[in-house]
């Protein structure tokens, strides 16, 4: 019988053990900062219409990570993609981006990705207009509260 009611002292000691790391990794999660939403996807947008990498720096999460874009084929990191966008926005003077209203959010715990289509209108500095629309899926990673681009990809129809 000793033995019986060591036995379930053990067990309930555990099973609140447990309950308590869940209760705490729970507050954890709930301290993160919102997910995503159509508003911050346009404030990253806003940024690339700088034609000014470093406007953009702080919404990427450093390290390995792949970009693809719509030239050249990928970056693996954020360093890759900065050093090689600089060659392509310099040959425009300016550019306007705007998030489409089929913007799809999808979060789920420190992580989050999005689809949408995104609207363009880019100035050569030979004067010649570039317009479309591009494809945009996105992958965010919460790192220390803050939502961070892990995975991007950037496409346009074949026209």
């Amino acid at each position: 019988m000793k033995r019986a009611i060591a036995v379930l002292l053990c067990a309930l000691t555990l099973a609140l053990a447990g309950l308590a790391q869940t209760k705490k990794h729970a507050e954890k999660k709930s301290a993160a900062s919102p997910a995503p939403d159509k508003a911050y996807m346009q404030k990253i947008w806003d940024g690339w219409s700088t034609l000014d990498p470093s406007n953009v720096a702080a919404f990427y999460a450093t390290g390995p990570h792949t970009f693809y874009d719509i030239a050249p084929l990928k970056y693996n990191s954020w360093d890759e993609y900065d050093a090689g966008v600089k060659n392509l926005v310099a040959t425009y003077k300016s550019a306007r981006f705007t998030v489409n209203n089929d913007a799809d959010i999808h979060p789920h715990g420190d992580l989050a990705w999005a689809t949408a289509t995104v609207k363009y209108e880019m100035t050569q500095k030979s004067g010649k207009v570039d317009m479309g629309n591009m494809r945009w899926t996105v992958v965010w990673q919460n790192q220390d509260g803050k939502w961070l681009i892990i995975h991007e990809h950037v496409s346009e129809p074949v026209q």
